[in-house]
């Protein structure tokens, strides 16, 4: 159960200018114990810039950052004992076995013993190759290293930048269960990923970026609810059939495509729409009255893609 009380993660009014343009412009969210939270947003959206603020490689020109209480920036000792961070690929020395990369990270952190070591071993689940040199690891086995990496100080906060970057189809899905174990134990996790369906599947609540601003927040779940559903009709005339569903205020027509065949079925236009479900039954009856053919209606749900290319402008996710 989360602890919705516990606010790991403050983001504020957070502003970012660099050479006079303005990157980020006033982003605000929260991230509570033992939540996965999602970050999205499509290239060049400001979600690098975000992260960099967040681990104080970079400064806001305004608002505040705090964890665990402390503010990034002005108390960074105290904030970066609670976080764990792998920005984009983790630092390993290939020619290193797993065990000594760690006791190597460890020496940089105060209080790091064998024993804790062998906690985060256990608990990415690489103690039957960890003392295999690092060269001869997949690269589903070297993020896993990269996060035991980031948790041997133990973190309350654990900020992933395409974790699953590279991964092929199973190794995303045994990092997306991990990800959900490593929540279990109470840790929260800020997963930034181009990949929507993973997110879909992997987080509790999500923050889409654009243009420098956080244009969404909340529950994965109530935010695609929010989003309205695609419906798919093969109708004949086409002509016609668009007068009437673009007549209707509460009906989008996303696309249309016409068909050249002999049968009739198979002429029938292919019409994609973007309205509440509600409306079918009425908006059939009315395309019927209108004497226009009716060969098909499909109402297919809205997903967490599109939620995010309804919000910005049909851009590309990156």
């Amino acid at each position: 159960m989360k602890n919705q009380r516990e606010v790991v993660l403050s983001v504020k009014n957070v502003k970012k200018s660099i050479k006079g343009k303005e990157i980020i412009k006033g982003i605000s969210f929260e991230i509570y114990g033992g939540e996965i939270f999602g970050f999205l947003g499509p290239n060049g959206s400001g979600k690098t810039t975000t992260i960099r603020m967040l681990v104080d490689l970079i400064a806001p020109t305004e608002g505040s950052i705090t964890i665990c209480g402390y503010d990034v920036h002005k108390k960074h000792n105290e904030a970066m004992q609670y976080v764990g961070c792998i920005v984009e690929n983790p630092e390993l020395y290939s020619y290193l076995t797993g065990w000594e990369n760690l006791e190597h990270f460890a020496r940089m952190l105060p209080n790091v013993s064998d024993k804790r070591i062998q906690e985060v071993v256990d608990i990415v689940g690489m103690d039957a190759r960890i003392h295999d040199t690092v060269r001869t690891y997949s690269l589903g086995m070297r993020q896993r290293l990269g996060i035991a990496q980031a948790l041997l100080n133990s973190p309350k906060l654990l900020i992933l930048d395409e974790p699953t970057n590279g991964l092929d189809p199973q190794g995303i899905k045994e990092m997306r269960e991990f990800i959900q174990q490593l929540a279990k134990t109470g840790l929260s996790l800020f997963v930034s990923s181009h990949l929507l369906s993973e997110i879909q599947q992997m987080c509790d609540r999500v923050a889409i970026i654009s243009h420098g601003e956080v244009i969404k927040v909340g529950e994965v779940d109530a935010l695609i609810d929010e989003s309205a559903s695609r419906v798919v009709w093969r109708i004949s005339p086409l002509t016609r059939a668009l007068e009437v569903l673009q007549g209707q205020p509460d009906v989008q027509v996303l696309s249309f495509e016409e068909k050249d065949s002999d049968e009739a079925v198979d002429s029938a236009a292919v019409v994609v729409t973007q309205l509440s479900p509600e409306r079918v039954p009425a908006l059939t009856r009315l395309l019927v009255e209108s004497e226009v053919q009716l060969y098909g209606v499909e109402t297919k749900s809205p997903t967490l893609e599109d939620l995010f290319l309804s919000l910005t402008e049909g851009k590309s996710i990156g």
